[in-house]
């Protein structure tokens, strides 16, 4: 698995790693979108999505070949590179989507892997089960045991150079996905799909969608290349590849455009709803609403719009990665649809696995909402705090604190709390914090203030600031609290 996945820059769970694709001989970089082809109806061929798009991998169905009768012999005869004319990465499924939807389907784990190894797949997928958000646990546990005897079996087939993935299955129970990822990694596959997820994403359930994936990733480990099975709108990816997502296959772009959908980072627009487009893709720049509703391949440019969204906003993410701004850019696209904030906050529960891999030191911190006072940065910080030296006595002070004798006086910033000198100019007590802040900044400021009161029960702190009363209320008795000295002034009332 290491081997062949390297994870470079991060920034909380995310990263822009390289796959290396034996087969094809390629390095696909991710985050990526893995475009889903239909090899008997597909509007854009795949080699346009490699020379216009970008696609360094795509994913098709294995199962929908074999069972073809004009394509099976084909695919077998000249191979699914040739077939397909792509030059990337080709990875295939195995049916277990169609074992979904109808309940059964005509092939074997074996059988479909010795035709995806003949037909010159890259990463080849066996036959796992699905199983559903609402299905009861002893059935979610009956399924999973099934999905990992054919992992195991998977394992000791000779793949050659394809690569071979280990779908992480276990409904929405996370002790079940975090014991498959477990299991999964220890099969010594390659990469790993958290499958069963599109139910929750059509129903909008994203706080559930990122619980199933931060509990799968806790028993993959963070050396694990991971692929969401069928998140393919693009105002989902940030927030999933801050969860730890690296491969996405998108057949969204294809079907939304059969059905007039026009994709954006925010949500979907029906075109016939559309007086301007809100894009300068080269469709969108090129014609109107009115002029693509009226061409003859509506279809085919309503495509190519959401394909250009999708690629767009990866590049637009691995830049934050780069950049140390990756939950600014979850928390703006959170900020576009409710259920996309219930996915951000259940993100956000979470903190203690996103510190792990979120750099120490990034550029300025941004603090945009109540949100942000749960970030990685501030937990970080207020673990910090439990290990610095502190005096027998010790001023906090939001503002100026004349008058108030103390051996050592440090600044109290919300949502970080405490701040000595030496960390008052670093990454990110250094936040770009708004004059008005909300309850949720000074009640993170609170717990920093406890910890480190808490951490050093010898020392007496005295707290000069003036913040809401529920703040306050939260600090521990040892803590003394002083006005500020204009709330002093102004309560003076003259002689």
């Amino acid at each position: 698995m290491s081997e062949i996945f390297e994870a470079r820059d991060w920034d909380a769970a995310g990263r822009i790693g390289r796959l290396s694709v034996p087969r094809a001989g390629v390095t696909v970089e991710t985050p990526t979108i893995m475009p889903v082809v239909n090899p008997h109806i597909q509007t854009i061929p795949p080699r346009e999505l490699a020379e216009r798009f970008g696609a360094e991998i795509l994913i098709t169905n294995s199962y929908i070949l074999h069972g073809s009768d004009d394509l099976r012999e084909e695919a077998l005869s000249r191979g699914l590179h040739d077939l397909l004319d792509f030059p990337g990465a080709i990875m295939t499924d195995s049916g277990s989507f169609q074992l979904s939807e109808y309940g059964e389907i005509d092939v074997t784990s074996a059988e479909i892997l010795d035709f995806q190894r003949a037909i010159g797949s890259d990463i080849a997928t066996p036959v796992d089960i699905p199983t559903p958000p609402e299905a009861v646990r002893e059935s979610a546990e009956i399924e999973l045991e099934t999905t990992q005897e054919r992992l195991e079996r998977a394992s000791e087939f000779d793949a050659g150079d394809m690569l071979l993935s280990a779908p992480v299955q276990g409904s929405t129970y996370p002790d079940l996905r975090e014991s498959a990822g477990e299991h999964a990694a220890g099969t010594g596959l390659d990469v790993f799909p958290v499958g069963a997820v599109v139910p929750l994403m059509n129903d909008y359930r994203y706080g559930e969608m990122i619980d199933v994936v931060m509990a799968a990733k806790r028993g993959l480990g963070p050396a694990a290349p991971v692929h969401l099975f069928g998140a393919g709108h693009p105002m989902m990816f940030a927030l999933a590849v801050a969860a730890g997502c690296d491969l996405f296959d998108s057949a969204a772009y294809a079907i939304y455009a059969r059905d007039g959908r026009y994709l954006t980072v925010r949500g979907t627009d029906h075109l016939a709803d559309l007086d301007y487009f809100p894009c300068s893709c080269p469709v969108c720049a090129e014609f109107s609403p009115a002029e693509v509703e009226a061409h003859d391949e509506t279809e085919r440019l309503l495509s190519e719009h959401n394909l250009h969204v999708s690629f767009g906003e990866i590049r637009r993410i691995k830049q934050a990665i780069r950049s140390g701004t990756l939950l600014e850019l979850v928390e703006t696209r959170a900020r576009g649809h409710p259920t996309m904030l219930d996915g951000y906050r259940a993100l956000l529960s979470h903190v203690d696995e996103l510190e792990r891999t979120d750099p120490a030191s990034k550029t300025t911190f941004f603090y945009l909402s109540g949100e942000s006072a749960r970030r990685p940065e501030v937990f970080r910080h207020h673990r910090r705090l439990e290990r610095l030296s502190v005096p027998d006595s010790l001023l906090l002070a939001d503002g100026s604190a004349e008058g108030i004798d103390a051996e050592e006086v440090w600044a109290v910033r919300p949502p970080f709390g405490p701040v000595p000198d030496e960390l008052a100019e670093t990454y990110p007590a250094n936040a770009e914090i708004p004059d008005r802040l909300d309850a949720e900044a000074y009640a993170a400021a609170a717990r920093g203030v406890a910890k480190l009161a808490e951490a050093n029960p010898d020392c007496e702190v005295t707290l000069v600031a003036e913040w809401p009363d529920r703040a306050l209320a939260a600090l521990p008795e040892t803590v003394r609290v002083e006005p500020t000295d204009s709330s002093r002034e102004g309560s003076d009332e003259g002689p």
